[in-house]
């Protein structure tokens, strides 16, 4: 089976925003018109990426799969991307099959960035809710991703032998069969398929040994940097091929050159999305505020801690003003910032796993 070789294998610096669909929640307004005017001026603007968020009852918004897709027909260049799906509250199967139909929708450009489900009263209640148990949410997870990975697989195959033994799956959680008949993925392997999680030992672990990319939310650069380079030690130890794994950063910004003001702003926001003090969230999350050259240098930090792709989130409820100044003001000094890093770094970005990572694990064997 052949990798996946449609991600960009380049260490340019890759900038994408994340679409206010909690935003427009909290302000009670679910049209999706105003998100694709925004999609729109995201591409004009120049910036690579666009990103939707997830949640039925933790924080409730509309389906990020389905404004992707809308997305998609509104959008010509971005590469479109989940920040992140909760990829348990889906079946695999009917999972896989809404993916596989997204990136026909946009070939090439779809990124989906999955996580297991914060460990909080809220995210269990999700769980409940849909009749999935919170409990090894993390191997399900996991296990989730290797049944996507074996039906993109089975589709991309074009040996009958192979696609005669691709099309069962027996895991752990999940068995299915008649894989062949799903519909194949637009590109060979599938889209990426990145862990959106912190710096345990055990989420690097996972990182490195089955996943495309890597998109925490530090709030630290040398945390981070240190994260990154145990991953890549991680993924030499089980074979990966350089350049296997993309550095994100998911990272909320807003930009006022009144340095009080700028946090002043963000406190709010934090506020009524989180219904938590900035304080307390930028112990966990990374949060910058201030002028476009301190808002620019502070991402910088994370550039040359090894970050590739960074995922931002503007903290205010209508961002509109702010995606034009981030674009105007901070992008270019961000870009001159990290020029020569990103130019010297050997950081080459990702491909898919090898094809051992694409079978399924025998029982007890998925890190939970």
């Amino acid at each position: 089976m052949s990798p996946n070789t449609d991600h960009t294998s380049s260490n340019t610096l890759k900038v994408g925003i994340l679409l206010p669909t909690r935003e427009a929640a909290i302000r009670g307004n679910f049209s999706v018109a105003p998100l694709l005017d925004l999609a729109q001026r995201v591409e004009e603007l120049g910036f690579d990426s666009l990103w939707a968020g997830d949640s039925l009852f933790a924080r409730p918004r509309l389906d990020p799969l389905i404004v992707l897709a809308a997305c998609a027909g509104a959008t010509r260049r971005v590469t479109l991307g989940t920040a992140a799906l909760t990829a348990a509250l889906r079946h695999p199967l009917i999972g896989v099959n809404m993916l596989t139909s997204l990136e026909h929708a946009a070939p090439g450009r779809l990124r989906i960035g999955v996580g297991s489900g914060f460990p909080v009263p809220e995210s269990e209640h999700e769980f409940g809710s849909v009749g999935i148990p919170f409990a090894r949410r993390t191997a399900r997870l996991d296990e989730t991703v290797r049944l996507w990975k074996r039906v993109w697989a089975c589709g991309s195959a074009t040996d009958p032998a192979a696609v005669r033994n691709l099309a069962d799956y027996q895991g752990t959680l999940w068995a299915a069969d008649s894989l062949d008949r799903l519909p194949g993925p637009a590109t060979p392997g599938g889209p990426g398929v990145w862990l959106a999680a912190g710096a345990t030992p055990r989420v690097l672990s996972r990182v490195a040994k089955f996943y495309d990319g890597w998109l925490p939310f530090l709030p630290d650069p040398a945390e981070y940097r240190a994260a990154w380079d145990r991953i890549r030690e991680f993924a030499d130890e089980a074979g990966r091929p350089a350049g296997a794994i993309e550095p994100g950063l998911y990272a909320t910004v807003y930009v006022d050159g009144d340095r009080a003001r700028a946090e002043a702003r963000l406190e709010e926001y934090v506020q009524g999305y989180y219904g938590r003090s900035l304080e307390f969230m930028s112990a966990i999350q990374a949060y910058g505020h201030g002028s476009p050259e301190q808002c620019a240098h502070w991402l910088a930090g994370f550039v040359e801690a090894g970050a590739r792709q960074l995922v931002l989130r503007i903290g205010a409820l209508d961002p509109v003003g702010q995606l034009d100044l981030i674009a105007r003001e901070l992008l270019p000094v961000l870009r001159e910032a990290t020029a020569k890093t990103t130019a010297a770094a050997a950081l080459p970005t990702s491909s898919a796993p090898p094809a051992s990572a694409l079978e399924p694990a025998p029982a007890g064997s998925i890190h939970a």
